[in-house]
């Protein structure tokens, strides 16, 4: 691109700022009509509550106001890399892509998307294109290069299906090639395909891996949605609780995700924890079960049937003097109190000694995510000191 061409990139953020989300709400349905096909790889779920064109409005916006330097997005191309390998996003889909925002573009703006502001995002999405792609060839790499690694779906067969709790049910994955898996490193997910027979779509959705990382197996631990109402997301969770048995088959992409354990020689950690949020964090738990550093775990639920993982942390906390644990739940029984839990939602201020000088993991819902952070940066936590993962497309901007 030319010094002229960033300008005009730079001079439609106003426009993105206001028209972002019509715009690409206007580009899926325009693709979508024009490659039915490609609903098979998009969440149809996230479509219909709007919260991928929300998130993609997003994405446009950020890389225009960065246009004049998009490496400082480095960090979060990276994010969207995993997840379109994780999807099977391949170079060929980037031309379809482009055509369609190009289009969508004129078609949205009209007289104002004149010949030169059209070339000047010609130009800006194939520089955004070629830079996804090469983020995503080192991905495909990196995962084909690594012991039981591979690429695109690869059929699993369910051998164990366990109740963690009410509504929280694991399900264990090995592959039916009898081969090696990558071992995962924890806080990872990876993708699951199922015919849907709703919708006569295939659709995949991500889940963390629950299991401590090995060579053999996956487990994935899954919501069951109880809502009347269910949205699209809710149905393939309930499909796999109502549907998938032991001894099922279902396809998995390798394991991929850049939310990931790293802890730091000797520095203390912290996981928080709201609902099956719990998930990637209890892989990341039971990873350090020896560790000697401190280790704090802080979970809130509504009530203790909805409780995943209890027993498992509380046999690791009498077991490990290094592991304290802080269990908040919405509603309390007297045996709950006598138990030691506090009452719900999770306030950080209830916590005696809580620590402040660690590494902190959050996952859970948007708004708990988001709480927690401010708690967190109010009680003087430098912010590159917390992860946190954010389930669905990504809308929280916390650091």
């Amino acid at each position: 691109m030319n010094n002229s061409q960033r300008e005009i990139i730079t001079a439609t953020v106003p426009v993105l700022r206001e028209h972002g989300v019509a715009l690409t709400t206007h580009f899926y349905k325009r693709m979508f009509t024009h490659h039915p096909d490609l609903k098979n790889v998009f969440n149809m779920g996230n479509q219909k509550t709007g919260k991928q064109q929300q998130a993609l409005a997003m994405a446009v916006l950020a890389y225009a106001e960065h246009i004049a330097n998009p490496g400082v997005l480095l960090s979060e191309l990276q994010r969207i890399g995993h997840k379109h390998v994780s999807l099977e996003i391949r170079p060929e889909h980037y031309p379809i892509v482009g055509n369609h925002l190009l289009a969508s573009i004129k078609e949205v703006l009209g007289e104002a998307a004149s010949p030169e502001i059209l070339e000047a995002w010609e130009m800006a999405y194939n520089q955004l294109a070629d830079l996804m792609m090469g983020i995503e060839a080192g991905i495909y790499k990196d995962q084909t290069n690594k012991k039981g690694g591979w690429t695109g779906w690869r059929p699993f067969r369910v051998k164990e299906k366990v109740e963690e709790s009410n509504e929280i049910t694991s399900f264990y994955l090995y592959p039916c090639d009898g081969g090696n898996v990558i071992s995962h490193t924890p806080g990872q997910f990876l993708s699951l395909r199922v015919f849907l027979p709703e919708l006569g779509l295939n659709q995949a959705r991500q889940y963390s891996v629950s299991s401590v990382p090995n060579e053999l197996y996956y487990r994935i631990s899954v919501k069951k949605e109880f809502n009347p109402n269910l949205n699209i997301n809710g149905m393939i969770s309930n499909f796999l609780h109502d549907h998938i048995q032991k001894g099922d088959l279902v396809d998995l992409t390798a394991p991929i995700g850049n939310f990931t354990l790293d802890p730091k020689k000797g520095l203390p950690i912290t996981f928080i924890s709201g609902g099956v949020g719990v998930t990637p964090l209890i892989s990341m738990l039971q990873t350090l079960d020896k560790a000697s550093q401190p280790l704090t775990w802080i979970h809130a639920c509504r009530n203790q049937t909805v409780h995943a993982f209890k027993e498992d942390v509380k046999s690791m906390a009498e077991n490990n003097p290094n592991l304290s644990q802080h269990i908040f739940y919405d509603t309390l029984t007297e045996k709950d109190k006598n138990e030691g839990v506090l009452q719900g939602p999770l306030d950080l201020n209830k916590i005696k000694a809580f620590p402040k000088e660690s590494q902190y993991y959050i996952c859970g819902p948007a708004g708990f995510i988001a709480q927690q952070h401010k708690e967190l940066i109010a009680k003087g936590v430098p912010g590159d000191a917390i992860s946190f993962e954010e389930f669905g497309p990504q809308l929280l901007n916390l650091n």
